[in-house]
């Protein structure tokens, strides 16, 4: 503790880190202030009504990477999700864009070229999107069925979309931290303390067994935590080699240094691709009409199947996992081309020891990246079920054939009987959201670290905060 505290400090020393921080505070502040302000014309009432009714769909998804801004249909309620979304697509598009990689190569140059093709982007889906959110407000009574509702309601959200992303860039540029991930982090956290106080109001109750679960579930988070730190840290570290060259009297190379290899490249993109995937079917079903009166029917059994598809369902669940474990391999074949990782070292006359260049350091490359994608493609899994089984339960008697049996075990059993129902508690914990406050927390604190060590302070892990000793001349 003397450490941080010795390091917040050290923050506060440097004038132009100060500076920062207070900028980055202050245009969280007036993203957190947009929030508190609905689109015009909403009906509130018939729109809380109407989430109750569309919680589990893709709407709930991106309620969450808005922060809570689209369930009230605020000026902000599409959040940052626009803008990632365009960021993915052209991060996908390079790989069959010829024109697209070719400025990818192009350094700094091309990427500014490449963002402005994705703020270009953004404004077109948030259009679009947009469009189907105002016809959707329409067509559930929450808004005007006239023109002029759709028409004020494509212009605010879409230019709120656009004011959100130029605070993410301004942050970026002139804060500290991404500024993205910062604003999805900040509507995340903006919900926690709604979600403790509804555990804490469990604990007041004064039953013994609430009690024991709020402990168990603290634990659980904690340790999750820190095993989520443990991983996102981890690197593997492959070591290269440079070889001498001499260019007139001035020899280079020579020097030896390490390939770092994340175990969980993909970061939190695989979990959202697989639960934007699994919100799909209930989100296209509220279009499909059906009758509640002629349960044989095709679209009832539909209906009545997709009920029950959500967290805590077993066949939700291991959909789930193993789409999570797909996107990763999906992902990471996308973000890390080993071919062409060895056919760079090679040019700069790099070489792994005991490995040929060229294809043998692309083959070692692609052994070493799918050993550490298959542990962070678990990982991931893990993080983003353990949460859910504790607040949803697991229902095994959704099973076929040994679910009856599972189901009958597990409620009979002391200390066993939550597995099928969960703990009960709704707080605002689940694995997407810990992945993002753990990555996003860990990647500010270590861009704040580098700019105190870089002006000769001791960053957060530094002992006690005391100036660094520059190197003399």
């Amino acid at each position: 503790m003397e450490k941080f505290l010795n390091a917040i400090r050290n923050m506060m020393n440097v004038p132009d880190l100060r500076k920062r921080i207070v900028f980055t505070l202050a245009m969280l502040a007036v993203y957190r202030l947009g929030a508190h302000i609905t689109a015009p014309g909403i009906n509130k009432e018939r729109l809380e009504m109407l989430w109750g009714e569309v919680g589990m769909t893709l709407l709930g998804v991106l309620d969450l990477f808005s922060g809570g801004n689209f369930r009230t249909i605020s000026i902000f309620a599409l959040g940052v999700t626009p803008y990632i979304t365009s960021s993915i697509i052209l991060q996908l598009m390079t790989v069959v864009s010829p024109q697209l990689k070719k400025l990818q190569e192009e350094g700094e140059m091309g990427r500014q070229k490449i963002n402005q093709y994705t703020r270009y982007l953004t404004v077109g889906l948030c259009a679009l999107q947009t469009t189907f959110v105002a016809r959707w407000l329409q067509i559930n009574g929450v808004g005007d069925p006239g023109w002029g509702f759709m028409l004020s309601t494509i212009l605010t959200l879409t230019t709120g979309t656009i004011f959100v992303m130029w605070l993410g860039e301004q942050i970026t540029e002139r804060g500290v931290g991404n500024g993205i991930s910062l604003l999805i982090f900040v509507g995340i956290v903006i919900g926690l303390p709604r979600g403790v106080a509804q555990v804490l109001e469990r604990v007041r109750s004064g039953d013994t067994l609430a009690t024991l679960g709020v402990i168990v579930m603290v634990a659980v988070l904690v340790a999750l935590i820190a095993f989520i730190v443990f991983i996102e840290s981890a690197r593997r570290k492959v070591p290269i080699s440079y070889a001498r060259r001499q260019i007139g009297r001035q020899v280079l190379g020579g020097q030896q240094t390490y390939l770092p290899i994340k175990i969980n490249m993909g970061g939190v993109i695989p979990v959202i691709f697989a639960a934007s995937v699994l919100a799909m079917p209930q989100t296209v079903l509220q279009f499909v009409p059906y009758d509640p009166n002629n349960p044989t029917s095709w679209a009832s059994r539909i209906h009545s199947f997709f009920q029950q598809f959500h967290g805590g369902d077993p066949y939700y669940e291991l959909l789930y996992m193993a789409l999570i474990i797909f996107f990763t391999f999906f992902y990471i074949t996308i973000i890390f081309n080993v071919e062409e990782v060895a056919d760079n070292l090679r040019k700069h006359g790099g070489f792994i020891p005991g490995i040929r260049p060229g294809k043998s350091t692309a083959e070692y490359l692609n052994t070493i990246v799918t050993r550490l994608t298959t542990v962070g493609a678990i990982y991931l899994a893990f993080v983003a079920f353990v949460p859910q089984l504790m607040l949803n339960g697991f229902k095994v008697g959704r099973l076929p054939v040994i679910g009856q049996t599972l189901d009958a075990f597990f409620s009979t059993t002391p200390g066993l009987s939550w597995i099928p129902t969960g703990m009960g508690y709704q707080f605002y914990f689940g694995g997407t959201s810990l992945l993002i406050l753990v990555g996003v927390a860990m990647d500010t604190a270590a861009q704040v670290e580098a700019q105190l060590i870089m002006r000769n302070y001791e960053g957060f892990m530094g002992p006690g905060g005391r100036p660094m000793r520059g190197r003399r001349p």
